[in-house]
């Protein structure tokens, strides 16, 4: 499932101009370490299925599914219709007197429980439109090759069938079949659907037939429904399927096509053994041929033969308007693959789909070479309607992804294919165990590909106020649980969040990849519950960690480290420090602490988050041989700490002849001077930033005294505006996805103290409070001096300025809500002034930065630009 979908979803739900991530003001979590460091965080031994070790047990079974599917694709009526054999062998110890099914279609019916708790104001699995779902014509079990009717009963998105001979324990099987039909709706809950383009529909097929449900060791028969967020739990098997469709459509699907001489022309195929052979991407459909007639067989209709071998589901995608690419994926065993993508033409070029084969490949590659090998021997990446989901060998991306977004999506649907397709986790009960680790494994992938064309480092800190807000939900609940706001948070950015943490800061790359290959290893096409999961993780990195997997995993307590004191041993610095640092939050993390000393010296301190053992407040001795200008605690900002202001510390004293006045005035005279300043009528600024490859422009209008205008926009997504704001005098007005958005009284004059354009002009007018702090603060390693101002409504704001160069570098707004600005890279622009190329800043907790393209100062900006 895609989370640049969701990320894109809180850009334009919450917006990029009015977020606000919350500043520490509130009364941190009390600390505590015996909750932290509990010793009964396991809740029982393991069993002959599940060791204590985390391996699957000495009489470990799991049940299989094998699957025969015949099906018609009805271009006219946009309707599949077909048969499903299933074969299911039941390997428990246990006698089966019914059986259930997911019968997914139905969660398309108006009636359906999922759109009974799908929010009125809509939402990424809301239902558009509403069909039959599966229409069910007859169930039959085969005994002697003959089909018998059963008793079946259906039950929203379950089917129950009450057999009259019990399944027997220990292996025995039983044949299933079922005649059935569905109306393929245009959005399918981001899963699936059909959407027309210009020569004609795409058609994305999953959830396409009634399947077995999972019966396990753990809960018997998983029967929770399907209700849009969570996902699924599915049993292995091999698939045989067959698609008749018309012979103008490219069929693309799990698996490996069988028939191939039956369906594709001479050139086609010799186009594709070219590929086969080929690490740059071929053509084996171009824009020009897509109404070539000599490029498919002159039959009315055509049936597509796949087969997958040892999976948990398969899908499908068909369209007459698909160009067609494909490259070879070499694999570290030697043996190679198939990458492939299908696209409309709308989504031809080199910034967008024309890349799409060479993400597959680099991707798939990377992942095989770090995690496990890929296990399927041909990888699809299908362009459509459906924003971004994951199947066995082939994944469906919003067709109008582009660039980094394009990359992300295909990285991220692609890394599925081992979290949930080797590894069979519960999606439906756990979705942090696929999406969270599937996230995790991202970064890593995209560090590393193409030299990292796309990477962008992270910034913990200024993810933390959102991922643990104060309506946070825990990361161990189910997904249909999870708030719709955050689970971009509990199921992806929170889980993949932690895994880093395990990796880079408490076991280190080399412990933390063998024990998570251990776990790939021993639970690939079985289904590990999380605690085989730490209990794998705990024993292969020799590590006790069930004290990270109890506050990370089950709680929503939050990280707040803080430094609160520098001595000195006998009051000579000469002999060394002696620093405090103090756990304000619930979390125990590690700790990272740069120093730097008066003369000149650095160090970094690291310390386990054992230390936390002793209570909240730690004091250790530092070797440094002259006073210190600062310590830092988490430099480089890994740790989502949510009050990052008590971070550092610094020994510097403040001159005593020092004032706010002086702090602005000098500030003036760093960009410029007063005078050239206030010569500024009007400036233009044009800037690009990127949220996870999503790439977004901002257009920053401004004229004196009193006019701003701010448009945001996503290039990858149409070119649509997601935020549009324009403040004239007293008036303020924000528009979100072409809708007014009402702003109130006690939020409007933190926004409007936010765009002021240099708003130092107006600090020495009546009404304006000026306090400097007596403290220095310490700025991403830069000593700063902090004035706080007061304006006559009484807005706070907290400017920080560089004690060496005078710039502004930082601003917040001191109320509950205020987005931190971060600027750098000064540069000059016409007139002779200097304004910050660079912001950084977040949007809904991701970290964004902002760089100037062009600006443009006093060129006549009239009054309508303002309306």
């Amino acid at each position: 499932m895609n989370p640049y979908r969701i990320i894109l979803s809180f850009l334009l739900c919450f917006g990029v101009l009015t977020t606000y991530a919350q500043n520490a003001e509130k009364a941190p979590d009390k600390y505590d370490q015996h909750k932290v460091f509990t010793p009964s965080f396991y809740p029982a031994k393991g069993n002959e299925y599940r060791t204590a070790a985390g391996t699957p047990g000495a009489k470990y079974w799991q049940n299989r599914a094998d699957y025969k599917l015949n099906v018609t694709l009805d271009t006219a009526q946009h309707r599949i219709s077909g048969t499903t054999l299933i074969t299911y062998t039941n390997n428990s110890p246990d006698p089966l007197a019914f059986l259930w099914l997911q019968v997914d279609q139905n969660i398309y019916r108006e009636d359906s429980r999922g759109e009974a708790t799908s929010p009125v104001a809509g939402g990424r699995f809301n239902n558009k439109s509403f069909t039959n779902g599966d229409e069910i014509k007859g169930v039959y079990v085969i005994k002697n090759g003959k089909a018998e009717k059963v008793d079946y009963l259906v039950t929203d998105t379950r089917m129950q069938i009450k057999l009259s001979d019990t399944l027997r324990a220990g292996g025995s099987k039983l044949q299933v079949r079922i005649d059935y039909a569905f109306d393929v709706p245009q959005y399918g809950t981001d899963r699936l659907g059909r959407k027309l383009y210009k020569d004609g529909w795409v058609y994305e097929i999953a959830q396409w037939y009634p399947r077995m449900e999972v019966y396990d060791d753990v809960t018997g028969w998983n029967v929770i429904p399907y209700m849009g967020a969570g996902e699924f739990y599915l049993e292995y098997g091999n698939f045989d399927y067959s698609i008749t469709a018309p012979s103008n459509l490219v069929v693309v699907g799990s698996g490996e096509l069988i028939n191939p001489a039956e369906v594709l022309t001479p050139k086609i195929l010799s186009r594709l053994a070219v590929a086969k052979g080929s690490d740059k991407t071929v053509m084996i459909k171009d824009s020009a041929e897509l109404h070539s007639s000599d490029l498919h067989p002159q039959k009315a209709s055509l049936t597509w033969h796949f087969f997958c071998k040892n999976s948990r589901d398969v899908s499908w995608a068909a369209s007459k308007a698909f160009m067609w690419d494909a490259a070879r994926i070499n694999l570290p065993s030697g043996k190679k693959a198939l990458a492939q993508s299908v696209y409309p033409v709308e989504s031809k070029g080199m910034n967008a789909w024309s890349r799409s084969t060479e993400y597959v490949k680099g991707c798939i590659e990377l992942y095989s070479k770090e995690w496990y090998e890929y296990t399927y021997p041909v990888a699809t990446n299908v362009a459509g309607i459906v924003g971004g989901m994951e199947y066995p060998g082939i994944v469906f991306c919003g067709a109008e992804n582009q660039t980094g977004s394009l990359w992300e999506v295909t990285n991220h649907e692609f890394g599925h294919n081992w979290f949930p397709m080797i590894v069979g986790s519960n999606e439906r009960k756990y979705a942090w165990m696929d999406e969270g680790f599937n996230t995790f494994i991202n970064k890593v992938d995209t560090k590393v590909f193409n030299k990292g064309e796309y990477y962008e480092p992270a910034d913990a800190q200024k993810a933390a106020p959102n991922m643990f807000s104060d309506d946070a939900d825990a990361i161990m609940n189910t997904p249909d649980v999870i708030q719709p706001d955050y689970l971009g948070y509990a199921a992806y950015e929170k889980p993949a969040l932690g895994l880093t943490i395990l990796r880079e800061q408490i076991l280190g790359e080399k412990r933390f990849d063998y024990a998570f290959q251990t776990y790939i290893k021993r639970w690939a096409f079985k289904h590990p519950t999380p605690w085989d999961f730490f209990h794998t993780m705990d024993n292969a990195a020799g590590e006790d960690l069930s004290w990270f997997w109890n506050e990370w995993f089950f709680t929503t307590w939050k990280l707040d480290q803080s430094v609160k004191s520098i001595d000195y041993t006998d009051d000579d610095p000469a002999k060394g420090s002696l620093i405090t640092i103090e756990n304000l939050g619930g979390l125990a993390m590690p700790v990272t602490i740069a120093v730097k000393e008066e003369n000149g010296h650095t160090g970094t301190v690291k310390l386990p988050a054992e230390i936390w053992q002793r209570g909240g407040t730690w004091t250790f001795a530092n070797k440094s041989t002259s006073k210190l200008s600062y310590v830092i605690i988490d430099p480089d900002h890994v740790l989502p700490d949510v009050d990052p202001e008590n971070n550092s510390f610094s020994g510097v004293a403040i001159p005593k002849d020092l004032t706010a006045a002086k702090v602005i005035n000098n500030y003036m005279e760093a960009i410029g001077g007063e005078k050239k300043v206030k010569d500024v009528k009007d400036l233009v600024i044009n800037s690009e930033g990127n949220v996870q490859g999503i790439g977004v422009i901002r257009v920053s209008d401004y004229k004196t005294p009193d006019m701003f205008m701010q448009d945001i926009s996503v290039p990858s997504f149409g070119n649509q505006s997601i935020g549009h704001i324009v403040i004239t005098g007293d008036s303020l007005n924000l528009v979100q996805m072409r809708k007014p958005v009402p702003i109130t009284n006690d939020v409007k004059g933190g926004i409007k103290a936010r765009y002021k354009l240099f708003p130092e002009l107006d600090f020495n007018k009546p009404g304006y409070t000026l306090q400097l702090d007596p403290i220095i603060k310490v700025v991403n390693g830069q000593l700063a001096y902090l004035v706080k101002v007061t304006s006559p409504d009484g807005t706070k704001v907290n400017y920080y300025y560089d004690q060496k160069t005078g710039l502004k570098i930082k601003q917040f707004t001191d109320i509950s809500g205020s987005t931190v600005m971060e600027f750098g890279n000064y540069q000059d622009i016409q007139t002779g002034i200097k304004i910050p190329f660079s912001e950084k800043t977040n949007v809904v907790g991701q970290p964004i930065e902002f760089k100037v393209k062009s600006t443009a100062v006093n060129s006549g900006l009239g009054n309508d630009t303002f309306k």
